[in-house]
């Protein structure tokens, strides 16, 4: 992924290399990022330091939206509902992908594989967020259940309770 490559070996190089992958032009790159092709040939040649808004031109024009994804870690059940749904953030569209985990092991094992799959964030219950955090480098959201879930739960204990 051109995005993690940046960080691994540099912006120009990880430039060079995905262009030579991917068989696209700097001229073709240019259109596709809505960037003058001289932006790009002085990147490509070391004699300008890209500024930060040409990255973001660049990658989103290099890993098109339907490549992204947020991972949602969670039990089966809960991810029947969300699993492989569109899911708009800000201007861009990102596929939902599940990953069933019903242990702290699980979920762990889950975010690092997420996170090595290319997910662009993860999702969980707010007792893992802290601990995934820690193991990961991408964003991590909390799932807050509503009111009326946890009022459903406190019915279905009482019945069972008397």
């Amino acid at each position: 992924m051109f995005s993690k490559r940046i960080f691994d070996i540099g912006f120009k190089d990880a430039l060079d290399e995905e262009l030579s992958r991917k068989g696209i032009s700097i001229k073709e790159l240019a259109e596709l990022a809505n960037i003058p092709p001289a932006t790009i040939y002085k990147i490509t040649s070391g004699d300008r330091d890209p500024r930060f808004s040409t990255i973001q031109a660049i990658v989103a024009a290099l890993e098109p939206n339907e490549n992204r994804f947020v991972a949602v870690i969670a039990a089966k059940f809960l991810l029947d509902e969300v699993e492989s749904q569109m899911v708009k953030i800000g201007d861009r569209e990102y596929k939902v992908k599940g990953y069933p985990a019903y242990t702290m092991e699980e979920c762990i094992v889950s975010a690092v594989r997420a996170e090595k799959e290319g997910a662009s964030g993860i999702v969980c219950a707010p007792i893992l967020a802290s601990i995934i955090e820690k193991v990961v480098d991408v964003p991590v959201a909390i799932m807050k259940p509503e009111v009326g879930t946890i009022i459903g739960a406190l019915q279905s204990l009482n019945h069972r309770v008397l």
